[in-house]
Order: structure tokens, then sequence, then C-alpha cells
């Protein structure tokens, strides 16, 4: 990975171009042949590249999986999808965090140390405005945020950590805790400066609002477990069979939890505001549906059965009788 500059490098190098220092014009072009590459011994590259792509089946995984919960639960159009895994050191993650920020430290058990879980603010803003009947907008002014809004992103947080728990299931037993949500990257200090991590790179759509996620790895946390991110522990049928399985599972699990309004609806008619205001006990109102005639019922809105109306336990009930299909019975 080419060094990253830091931002007064960034604006000593401008202000040279600026006073003619240097000349554009007399940088020379990379000349063809052998390229060879600088190799710094104080930060050692300790993720190979078959453990950085086993990393990125992994997120690719969680990424399609976290798209599905974050659909279900806002409501919206959501898509998370992943850019890149690459190795990095922690300071240069750190210095390269806006304020204020999402990180959440979430701790790696059964291993010791904790990852961290980035959301960019905008995206951020867009779940807690869904969440709250909103449309999912972010703010035009980046602004801190309150403590309701760190409750809600400590929640939103601790319903994605099965998801990352069957992630790494084929790799290792996880169970990983929430310990807790920082918004200034400089108190987030896991690990020294200079220690290799992996960087998971998300790109993350919420309704019209896109930004970016970051998943910190340190290299300490899973050094005990490096092996395991070989190839020969991925490639496999049934390594794939499972993680469709598990996919499907979660998402039948999702939509039988989601709740729907189901409306019986006993018939229709028109009177006048004299006659509604004017109604006492006892009266009677002529609907369009006869005594023993099947009434409609709705499910989120969309007319999908027939029923009678009758009790059960002393309790008014409607039993189904037929499906309504493409306008018709079946």
């Amino acid at each position: 990975m080419a060094e990253v500059l830091s931002q007064r490098e960034i604006d000593e190098l401008l202000a040279a171009f600026m006073a003619g220092a240097v000349n554009i014009n007399e940088i020379k072009e990379e000349t063809p042949g052998k390229k060879i590459s600088v190799y710094d011994f104080r930060r050692p590259k300790k993720f190979a590249k078959d453990q950085l792509r086993t990393l990125q089946i992994i997120h690719e995984n969680f990424a399609r999986l976290m798209g599905s919960y974050f659909s279900g639960i806002l409501r919206t159009y959501c898509q998370i999808d992943l850019v890149s895994v690459e190795p990095q050191t922690y300071g240069e993650f750190i210095n390269s965090l806006p304020d204020p920020v999402v990180l959440g430290i979430i701790e790696f058990r059964p291993l010791k140390g904790s990852i961290i879980l980035e959301f960019s603010p905008n995206v951020v803003y867009a779940i807690i405005d869904r969440m709250l009947g909103g449309l999912g907008l972010a703010p035009e002014k980046v602004r801190d945020f309150t403590e309701i809004e760190i409750v809600l992103i400590e929640r939103i947080i601790k319903q994605l950590l099965p998801i990352m728990n069957s992630s790494w299931a084929n790799i290792v037993n996880a169970e990983f805790t929430l310990e807790h949500i920082e918004t200034n990257a400089q108190f987030a200090q896991l690990v020294s400066p200079n220690e290799s991590i992996a960087i998971v790179t998300l790109d993350a759509h919420i309704g019209d609002v896109e930004g970016m996620m970051n998943i910190c790895i340190p290299y300490l946390v899973i050094e005990p477990i490096i092996q395991q991110l070989s190839s020969k522990h991925w490639f496999s049928t049934k390594l794939a069979e499972e993680n469709e399985r598990k996919f499907y599972e979660l998402l039948a699990s999702q939509i039988e939890t989601t709740p729907v309004e189901l409306k019986a609806v006993l018939g229709e008619t028109s009177i006048t505001i004299r006659d509604l205001i004017e109604l006492q006990k006892g009266d009677v109102i002529k609907l369009d549906k006869k005594v023993d005639e099947d009434i409609d019922v709705y499910v989120g809105g969309v007319k999908k059965f027939w029923g009678v109306v009758g009790l059960k336990k002393n309790n008014l009930a409607i039993q189904i009788t037929s499906i309504c299909k493409e306008g018709g019975k079946v």
C-alpha cells in the first residue's frame, strides 16, 4: 500500500507547486523495467494475500447479511458492498477518521482483544432518522451526537453482532460483544500506532444516502487463528452451502418477525354527516355485504383473503375461507 501523506505534507507540496519551486513537467515518467518495492522492517506486512482474501470472503457474506438486516428494520432500500480489504497501520487508520465519528469497540471472544466497527456520520444520521420515522436523510451540517442517538446506535450495533458471529462461524466460534461507543477517534487506542491491522472497507447505501463503513481488525487479535485464514480452510462446496443456508435462515427469521397490519372490512356504505352525528346505540347501518357473504381481509393494505365473522372464546374473530389471488378466489 502506498504511503499516506499527512495534511501538513500535502499543504507543503501544494505550496511548492504554487511557488514554482517544483515544476510538474520536470517529473520524469516511470521507466519500464523491473520494479522494486520498498519494505519497511519497522512496519512489517504481517498479512499474507490468501489471509486477506479469506477476510474478504468473510466480510462479503457479512455485508450481504447486514444489507438484508437494514432493509428489514428500516423498511427502505439498503445495500452494503465490500470495497476492499487492505493491510494498514493503526495510526494511519485513526488519523484518517473524521470528527465526530461513530466507533463501536467490539470484544472478539474467545480471542483476546477488540476490533472496531466504524460508521461515517452521514450513514449514522440516515439510520437514526429512518428509525425515528423520518425519510432517512443526513443533515447538511455535521454535529455531535446526542445521548439518545448514542443509545440508538448501541442498539443497532448489538443487533449486528449475531450476523458477525455467523460470518466468522467457519473460522472460529466467535462471540462478539459491544464494549462501548466512541465518538472521538483519539480515545480509541486499542493497539500501538505502528501495529499492523486489516481494514475492511464497506460502501453503504441507506435510501438516498451513501457513506463508508470500516472494520478495523488488529493483527494481534487474530494472530492465534491466523493460520486458519488460509484458503484451504475456506474454499469448499460444503462451506458455500452452509453460508447460503444461514443466509436464508436469517432472512426467513426476519420476515417471520416483521409486523404487518391485518384488517377485516365488514362492508361499506355511504351516509350523511347528519346521520353520522345523530347515531345512537342500537341504530342499524346497512352495508353492501349480505349476512352470509364473505368479507374482505387486507394484509398491509392489500386484499389477500376472504373470510367469515365469528366468535372464538368470546372474542370477535375472522375465519379465512379462501385466498385472493390476482382478483379471484383460489
